[in-house]
């Protein structure tokens, strides 16, 4: 039984990290859209009159609008990166499989709308659940049918990608099997999806409740850090930003599921001057400003607190490594290397953060603060926050700040208090991550594969945005002393057989490096 459940929390895990691929590219997307948007918007062109040169607004209106056929197409992203990052033997079938599928189910459910007369008139579809997807009218399922998608696409990859068939069929079997299996699966969910959609959709919409409250992001934000170490931070995330739990908007007659769409269609399309910017503090609320909280004020706080408590020895390399945790939060949003020095020793001082992160979104949300999109870095405050009017920034800064000098307090006196052992403090530790900044991923990698045993020792291995993520056979070979030599930032183990070694967001190059070393 623990097995199973094992099992099942791995793939749970490993399905958070699938998301991080197509979230991965509507953040930078976004930005970019983020900023043709801003320019393009009346009070910006009274305010610079370049941007107001036929050129030149031509050029931005070109950007904005290939720029949107990425969020035009959301649930096809996600059928591709789920596909990709849950399948095992053959992730490019499995990619292709998905996209067929994906075709094949909204052109089932457009089937289905037709066959019972419940198709609308496309004037009024997005009022009665309905949208147009890559030119076909189907129901309004958002990421969740892209989702379900990559899920049995993966499935079916890693389950016949090597399928034999009788002779007469042969030329179907392997690999030609995948996307023929996944679309006759995709096919019976077509068919059978609407009639439990209305079912799930009620089941979201009481939750959304409690989520749309005024102590919704309390629960949204401080849940997302309390996820964070389990690494189930992004399935968190995808539930209200996708579905109807984060609540159902209409803007201008069309009806928008999850703060994602909504939130797309009034920053890149309504602007400022429209009458539906109201509704971004009630969006944003959800969404980039609780991570700037942490990544621009409650951070530094939390490493100048460390900093301050650390052993006098310790206090030159101490300083270099918060400084670049620090950094790689703002610049990069990448937030787990400094929270894995905390979490795992004083993981009441961490329930303590969290508590701390879910007052902050409740009191950005009772502010009115509209500021940002998916990322909280210090460059999506400058364009979502300082270029774009009406977004309260002012009060981001000053209720950061406040806790901001909360937070250092607390974790200063807590550390003191309890003698936590957080960078520094130890009378004896390596803190040294030369090799990662010295990009010398191969004598890391090296290190890595002697460390967990020797190649025969490990089983798989994978990375999120930080952390390498490896299965191994036998944890008592693991030498740990000299783990640490590697220039991790920490490692450990949420599941039997399974470590999490921390590298920050240089993770990926170091994984490929191990994969040669295994090679």
């Amino acid at each position: 039984m623990m097995g199973k459940k094992g099992k099942f929390g791995d793939s749970v895990q490993k399905f958070g990290r699938t998301l991080l691929l197509p979230i991965g590219v509507l953040a930078p997307v976004g930005m970019i859209l983020g900023i043709s948007g801003a320019f393009v918007q009346p009070y910006m062109i009274e305010k610079f009159a370049f941007l107001g040169n036929e050129n030149v607004n031509a050029i931005l209106v070109s950007i904005r609008t290939i720029a949107s056929v990425i969020f035009d197409n959301i649930p096809l992203l996600f059928a591709m990166g789920v596909a990709y990052g849950m399948s095992k033997k053959d992730k490019g079938i499995a990619v292709f499989a998905a996209v067929s599928g994906y075709l094949t189910l909204i052109i089932t459910m457009n089937v289905w709308l037709t066959l019972t007369g419940k198709m609308a008139d496309p004037e009024v579809m997005t009022q009665v659940g309905q949208i147009n997807v890559l030119g076909i009218q189907t129901m309004n399922i958002s990421a969740a049918g892209g989702i379900v998608t990559g899920l049995v696409a993966s499935w079916a990859t890693d389950k016949f990608y090597n399928l034999e068939l009788p002779t007469a069929f042969a030329f179907f079997s392997g690999k030609k099997s995948v996307p023929i299996i996944t679309i006759g699966v995709m096919i019976a969910i077509g068919a059978l999806l609407p009639f439990v959609w209305e079912v799930f959709v009620a089941i979201l919409t009481k939750f959304s409740v409690v989520i749309l409250s005024t102590v919704g992001p309390f629960f949204t934000a401080a849940g997302e850090r309390l996820f964070i170490p389990f690494g189930l931070h992004h399935v968190w995330n995808a539930l209200f930003r996708f579905t109807e739990a984060g609540g159902s908007y209409v803007i201008d007659g069309e009806t928008f599921v999850g703060v994602v769409p909504a939130m797309n269609e009034v920053l890149f399309n309504q602007g400022p001057n429209s009458e539906y910017w109201s509704m971004m503090p009630d969006l944003t609320r959800f969404m980039a400003q609780q991570q700037m909280l942490v990544t621009l004020f409650l951070f530094p706080a939390i490493a100048l607190a460390m900093y301050k408590a650390c052993r006098t020895e310790n206090k030159i390399e101490v300083k270099s490594m918060l400084i670049t945790m620090v950094l790689t939060a703002m610049l990069g949003n990448v937030t787990e290397p400094l929270e894995f020095t905390f979490v795992f020793i004083a993981p009441l001082l961490y329930l303590v953060y969290a508590v701390i992160v879910g007052i902050g979104a409740v009191l950005l949300s009772l502010a009115s603060v509209a500021v940002g999109y998916i990322r909280g870095t210090i460059f999506d405050f400058a364009i979502f926050g300082l270029l774009y009017e009406k977004t309260n920034w002012v009060f981001l800064v000053i209720i950061g700040l406040g806790l901001a000098v909360l937070t250092y307090f607390i974790f200063y006196w807590a550390i003191i208090k309890f003698d936590i052992k957080t960078p520094g403090r130890e009378e004896a530790q390596n803190i040294d991550n030369t090799l990662i900044k010295e990009k010398r991923y191969g004598e890391i990698a090296d290190i890595v594969v002697e460390a967990l045993g020797g190649k025969s020792n490990i089983d798989n291995v994978e990375n999120c945005i930080t952390r390498l993520r490896i299965d191994i056979k036998d944890i008592n070979v693991i030498n740990k002393d000299l783990l640490e030599k590697s220039g991790c930032t920490g490692f450990f183990f949420p599941a039997a057989k399974h470590i999490h070694i921390v590298y920050g967001p240089q993770v990926e190059f170091v994984r490929n490096a191990v994969d040669e070393a295994l090679a």
